[in-house]
């Protein structure tokens, strides 16, 4: 066995693949003279660092379980002028998830609230957080279905441990008693730990949607008060989605 191929099977071994990837190509870096010998290991290393970041990105993006891979570089802050697009780019720094805070982004149907909410929670798993991203009704249906097997506790469990909870359609209707009692509890177990909520409500309006005035005292005062408020409104993106009608010329429109 040549030391090229121990090398290798090291490599293997100590499961850096990253280095072994681009091993050849820096061999014949430092071959050409163009990497010296502490310059050839840095490199390789570097290799490595890079393999796992990506590899741990694409999993903290998985186990987030977005609808679509948005990120901020595709929307089109264009399209609708009136969308605070520099308050949003302030966001992506996220210095809210660092602070515990939470953001609440409402508006009319179709301006990309969901894509914002996603490409935050994107940019979330990009630094490094854990991130999640789930529709209300689901997130409510779950813990529901906690109580009925006896779960409860570890579903509440793993909806509080992201860093970043991303709650689409909140407050698209009535709360239930049980439900705003699981909210109440998700919200105190998820403490200094972020929201991402889209809603097409403000959420001044939020109120009258749970049953006990108490109890939503207790969540909205915990959720609204140390949130970032985010108004997007403009044209909806979703005509633009829509199949155009086909030309047909001579022939019947339904073939």
């Amino acid at each position: 066995m040549t030391r090229r191929h121990q090398l290798e099977t090291t490599l293997r071994t100590l499961k850096l693949s990253g280095m072994l990837d681009t091993l050849e190509a820096r061999l014949a870096q430092a071959t050409a003279g163009e990497l010296g010998h502490l310059e050839f290991l840095q490199t390789l290393c570097e290799d490595e660092i890079n393999r796992r970041d990506t590899a741990a990105l694409a999993r903290r993006v998985r186990q987030a379980r977005f609808e679509h891979a948005a990120t901020l570089e595709e929307f089109d802050f264009a399209y609708n002028p009136k969308i605070p697009a520099a308050t949003i780019r302030d966001l992506a720094v996220l210095r809210f998830v660092e602070a515990g805070q939470s953001v609440i982004l409402h508006g009319p149907v179709g301006v990309g609230k969901t894509f914002i909410a996603q490409a935050l929670g994107h940019q979330a798993c990009r630094r490094g957080y854990t991130a999640a991203f789930v529709k209300t009704s689901r997130l409510l249906a779950d813990l529901a279905g906690g109580h009925a097997d006896r779960t409860w506790g570890t579903r509440l469990r793993r909806w509080a441990k992201p860093d970043v909870l991303v709650l689409d359609d909140f407050a698209m209707r009535d709360f239930t008693t049980a439900q705003a009692d699981d909210l109440y509890e998700l919200i105190t177990e998820r403490a200094d730990r972020s929201f991402i909520l889209t809603a097409n409500r403000a959420a001044v309006d939020w109120y009258s949607l749970f049953p006990n005035p108490v109890v939503a005292e207790s969540i909205l005062d915990r959720l609204i008060n140390t949130a970032h408020h985010i108004h997007m409104d403009g044209r909806s993106y979703r005509p633009n989605k829509r199949p155009r009608p086909t030309t047909n010329h001579g022939g019947d429109p339904t073939d």
